[in-house]
């Protein structure tokens, strides 16, 4: 009888734990995420174009450690406004105006049903990988032995003071090209990753945005 090798669907996930909106991954790696504003070029100048452009350029040659741009397109969700204006239309004391949200609403559903309308929400991953013998004897485990609480919270702090050194680079970079950055917390970094592995579910509109005030 074939004795069954399938692994759970987490053995396959690098990610151990979020740890104060920082990602720590099976490695010892750590990952910050930064959610980013978006620039639309095309109603710049030529002149502001450049000047983005190479503000851009200056700020990925002035690095020495990698970035990871990661663009996540999801179909919009229009259930919540939809449900936004149908509770305004049941206080709507007037009758026209209650008849002109209820047309406005009828608009809506058919233009979405009609047409693909994606949302577009940039995330920028900020990498910090501590040498393989730290890894080794910092957080997650020792030569001599498991480390004790202490010293795998001592480890985590000093690790995460590297990191967070080089988000302010990537924030003072990104801000000088116009790009407004916020940082995710845990909630906002498990949400993240809980959409990513599950593409089907839609029941749960994406906050993120919101939270943080970047379109």
């Amino acid at each position: 009888m074939a004795t069954s090798t399938a692994k759970a669907t987490q053995s396959f996930v690098p990610i151990r734990e979020v740890r104060d909106g920082i990602v720590i991954l099976k490695d010892g790696g750590l990952r910050s995420l930064l959610l980013g504003s978006s620039i639309n070029l095309a109603l710049k100048s030529a002149d502001e174009q450049t000047a983005v452009l190479a503000q851009f350029q200056n700020f990925l040659n002035s690095l020495d450690f990698t970035l990871q741009f990661f663009i996540e397109s999801r179909q919009l969700d229009i259930r919540p406004y939809i449900a936004t204006l149908e509770e305004r239309s049941t206080v709507q004391t007037e009758d026209l105006l209650k008849i002109q949200i209820q047309e406005y609403i009828a608009f809506i559903r058919d233009f979405t049903q009609r047409v693909n309308i994606m949302s577009k929400s940039f995330f920028i991953v900020v990498p910090y990988d501590p040498a393989l013998i730290d890894r080794r004897e910092g957080i997650f485990g020792g030569v001599f032995g498991k480390p004790t609480k202490e010293e795998s919270s001592s480890s985590f702090e000093q690790y995460r003071t590297q990191l967070e050194q080089r988000v302010g680079v990537v924030e003072q970079g990104l801000v000088r090209c116009g790009v407004r950055v916020a940082q995710l917390g845990t909630e906002e970094v498990l949400e993240l990753y809980t959409k990513l592995f599950n593409p089907g579910e839609l029941e749960k509109p994406v906050t993120l945005s919101k939270n943080y005030g970047i379109a």
